[in-house]
């Protein structure tokens, strides 16, 4: 196959109406993690309709699609995320949420009508040698225990392998159909601290004969301060926030405990090793010096995202060649968020990768430039045929046909 006869862009501008309906269906019935039914009936029914091998109930309400072209035994994996996030719309959008307290407010119904935009393109036109995997994945947004987890848990890559694995995710603040890019650590691990703090209540009037777990808890949030600017290489990012601080329910009462929510993110896995233990020591030190306890429940959410290097160039190149180089920045700023990509990518070598959602004021609806988790965010459409002649290319590039024998994956310039 020739370059001229790889997806472009153009071959599915025709799509991208049908694409925009897709992805306004889905948003205006958005489910929880866990909880996709309804996504994933309408994925299964159009993969099935466009003649793919596909399987449900992976994860509860994962789906996996499956399509062979050729001879080859060489496979490829591409993962969209379909679930959900608790929160009130606030766009006033004729296609808004119409279940209330929930909204994909993170663009995971972009996410899926983009590969099934790339599924309908490869099922017509092929042009590929070897198998085309498709995880439509539930429940990215659970934190811990994800879909990608339990898929994995289920068997996912012993039924239904690939030799690497791919996903994306919008970005709101960058060009809408700017592909960003960076090989090995390019999203944080993500982990949630629960710290208890059992003191001795008292009426506010007589402290003295309290054990004041206020006192305590606010020694603590200040002393966690420290962490990263005295126990982490300056060199190194970590982030240790304290969300959440409850105590007390009335201002004449010294309670008896408070408690402390937090989130602990960090690039390098001894980075996060280290900050766990030096949270552990000194949230116990802190409370043992004013007299109280502390009980602290450390979960370990998703680990960082590293990409490996020659997926990643490959996914440059087929980038470039798709809406060239000044399309693409082959060397973005690692993202601070978490992903339960990082999952797949601990069993496959793959690259995860940032599509610019627009730039907008960051305030206005269908500009693309609201943050995501956000009431008023809402994904660009325009990147939706962008987005899935990107992995339809990128299918017919790994799975090269006709496959030379000694077919590797080409060096590129990053």
């Amino acid at each position: 196959m020739s370059t001229a006869d790889l997806c472009q862009v153009e071959h599915l501008t025709a799509q991208a109406g049908a694409l925009a309906d897709i992805r306004r269906r889905i948003h205006q019935h958005p489910e929880l993690a866990y909880a996709e039914h309804a996504t994933a009936s309408l994925v299964a029914q159009l993969l099935t309709e466009w003649g793919y091998e596909v399987a449900t109930g992976i994860a509860g309400t994962g789906v996996v699609a499956s399509l062979k072209a050729g001879t080859s035994d060489r496979s490829i994996g591409i993962r969209a995320d379909m679930d959900a996030l608790p929160i009130q719309e606030a766009t006033g959008l004729p296609y808004a949420s119409r279940t209330a307290g929930v909204m994909h407010a993170c663009g995971h119904d972009g996410h899926t009508a983009i590969l099934l935009g790339a599924a309908q393109y490869l099922a017509q036109h092929r042009g590929f040698d070897g198998t085309v995997r498709l995880y439509f994945q539930p429940a990215e947004e659970a934190g811990v225990d994800s879909g990608a987890q339990r898929m994995i848990a289920e068997g996912l890559f012993e039924r239904f392998p690939c030799d690497a694995v791919f996903g994306l995710h919008n970005h709101p603040g960058q060009p809408a159909g700017r592909f960003l890019f960076r090989s090995g650590p390019f999203m944080a691990s993500g982990d949630k601290v629960t710290v208890t703090v059992i003191g001795k209540g008292s009426h506010a009037a007589r402290p003295h004969l309290s054990v004041d777990p206020i006192v305590v808890a606010s020694s603590i949030v200040m002393a966690l301060q420290t962490i990263v600017s005295r126990n982490v290489d300056p060199a190194a990012a970590a982030v240790v926030t304290v969300g959440v601080l409850q105590a007390g329910t009335a201002n004449n009462v010294i309670p008896a405990s408070a408690t402390l929510e937090l989130s602990v993110r960090a690039f390098d896995s001894k980075v996060r090793e280290r900050l766990r233990a030096r949270i552990e020591a000194l949230v116990q030190a802190q409370a043992q010096s004013y007299g109280a306890t502390a009980e602290i429940d450390y979960v370990l959410g998703y680990p960082v995202v590293v990409n490996t290097e020659r997926e990643t160039a490959f996914a440059i190149e087929v980038a470039r060649e798709l809406v060239g180089s000044d399309n693409v920045d082959p060397h973005f700023e690692p993202v601070m968020a978490s992903e339960d990509f990082a999952f797949l990518l601990q069993q496959r070598p793959g690259c995860f990768l940032r599509l610019g959602n627009g730039v907008g004021d960051g305030i206005g609806i269908g500009e693309g430039g609201c943050m995501v988790h956000n009431p008023r965010y809402d994904f660009n459409d325009a990147t939706l045929p962008i987005g899935a002649a990107f992995w339809a290319r990128l299918v017919q590039r790994y799975l090269a046909a006709p496959l030379s024998p000694t077919l590797s994956l080409p060096k590129v310039d990053v």
